[in-house]
């Protein structure tokens, strides 16, 4: 199971939020390119980077943080936030971006979104699932629509996703541990798609449980700043794994 370390990005800043909560906003390092260099001093191989500005304003905003993270480290980056169009997309790849996660895009323009996975490939475009009260939310959670989890998964499992980012956006930020029973779910209702916990991890003894129940990488956030969960038990995780 893949270690995915989270930076997410409020004014160049990194940050976490609480159940995606703009006005809990707790700063924990004003310089992201640093965070990223002691995840990679740790043996760690990939990053998840938000951008919560460009999810509040529904385009790329915080490009030139991605640029210097991809230019400066050699981390695998997945990037997400407020991608909403072919250009988007084109500075997000053209930034260093090795993925990018479409969320809001797949509900409110799927034709686009499927015109992405066909241009870049199903190994390039993830699926972001992000749920409350398993309905899925967009805009940066700001906004719920009616499309239920499960069924909004499998339908784009029809179109070629491989890999699919899951929050449940209830457990966020909170550490109080992630979806398992969610997760399980999902599994057992789709085939073919690689599944990346997101939200809520909050210790280390979750990590294994993911992995068993088949979660092909988990993205962890608030336990490594809050030190609920250590980079050395994350280097020594991945050297054993």
């Amino acid at each position: 199971m893949r270690i995915i370390p989270a930076i997410d990005i409020i004014e160049g800043k990194c940050v976490r939020l609480s159940k995606g909560d703009y006005n809990t906003k707790k700063i924990y390092n004003e310089n992201p390119l640093e965070v990223a260099k002691s995840f990679q001093d740790h043996g760690i191989e990939y990053l998840h980077l938000v951008d919560l500005d460009g999810a509040k304003s529904s385009h790329i905003v915080n490009y030139r943080i991605l640029e210097q993270i991809a230019s400066k480290t050699s981390l695998k980056v997945d990037f997400g936030g407020g991608l909403k169009s072919d250009k988007d997309l084109k500075v997000a790849f053209e930034s260093g971006a090795n993925q990018i996660t479409g969320g809001s895009i797949a509900v409110k323009d799927p034709e686009l979104f499927q015109s992405w996975l066909q241009k870049y490939g199903n190994d390039k475009i993830i699926l972001g699932a992000d749920a409350k009260d398993r309905k899925i939310a967009v805009s940066g959670w700001l906004e719920n629509s009616e499309e239920q989890i499960i069924p909004f998964i499998q339908e784009f499992e029809k179109s070629g996703v491989r890999y699919v980012i899951c929050t449940d956006i209830s457990k966020d930020g909170m550490l109080e541990g992630p979806s398992f029973a969610l997760y399980e779910e999902i599994l057992s209702e789709t085939d073919n798609i690689s599944l990346i916990a997101s939200g809520g991890i909050s210790k280390f003894d979750e990590l294994p449980s993911l992995e068993e129940i088949g979660c092909e990488g988990v993205i962890i956030g608030k336990a490594i700043y809050e030190n609920r969960i250590s980079l050395k038990q994350l280097e020594n995780y991945i050297l054993n794994n």
